[in-house]
């Protein structure tokens, strides 16, 4: 699988990211600058974390409007694959590739801590080798994911939810909730099943000595996989 990481100005993980795929994947990942456009040969496009033009105005929104971006939109409604991780994640929302928002986290703070996630949705490309409670980190300072009453139903009727905050039991609860997302919510899919958001940091977690290894498993699982999606 051939696949581009995405690099605004204000970036920080597209390095973690590349380093993360080459790992694993069966061919080595290649960084494109925010001027660039997604090359026809790409099957995955990888929004990675950060702060994309300094979280002016708010998180993601100048990013939407980067060069590179009508490429990626138009490659994702081609059925192309895009993840976009944390900041990724909030430029996907603003691009409406996804829906909802991303708001300050609940209590205003900045958080960077180890988190459990239960996947939702075992049968997607991006998640058909994982675990079903799965151990990643998050660091970010508007990560609350919002939707309206209708929209979550939506959401939740049509299998849109790919991770959950919860404990290591995999049960959902207040406190294990790091930001207040409506519904425990860490992760949305779009309807075709081929835009994937998440705010936790699948790169940050490849090694158990450096408290997980199950970021490894998220990225074996798609880049060495076929392209083939179960919906």
């Amino acid at each position: 699988m051939k696949t581009a990481v995405v690099l605004f100005p204000g970036s920080n993980c597209e390095q973690d990211t590349v380093k993360a795929i080459n790992a694993v994947g069966s061919s080595p990942a290649t960084v494109l600058w925010h001027k660039d456009r997604v090359p026809v040969e790409t099957d995955l496009v990888v929004l990675p974390g950060g702060f994309s033009y300094g979280d002016y105005l708010r998180a993601g929104a100048i990013a939407r409007f980067s060069p590179i971006m009508q490429s990626v939109v138009d490659f994702a409604n081609a059925g192309g694959l895009v993840i976009g991780i944390c900041n990724g994640f909030q430029v996907l929302v603003e691009a409406r590739l996804l829906p909802g928002a991303l708001l300050r986290n609940e209590g205003l703070h900045f958080i960077c801590k180890w988190v459990h996630l239960r996947v939702e949705r075992s049968h997607s490309i991006f998640t058909r080798s994982e675990k079903s409670v799965v151990r990643i980190p998050i660091a970010h300072g508007q990560g609350r994911y919002f939707i309206d009453d209708d929209g979550l139903k939506s959401l939740e009727g049509c299998g849109q939810v790919v991770f959950r905050y919860c404990d290591e039991e995999g049960c959902t609860s207040v406190e294990s909730n790091p930001n207040g997302s409506i519904g425990s919510i860490a992760g949305v899919c779009n309807e075709a099943g081929n835009v994937l958001g998440m705010m936790p940091h699948p790169e940050r977690a490849m090694s158990e000595d450096l408290g997980s290894a199950d970021g490894r498993t998220f990225w074996k699982s798609l880049l060495n996989g076929t392209l083939t999606q179960s919906h």
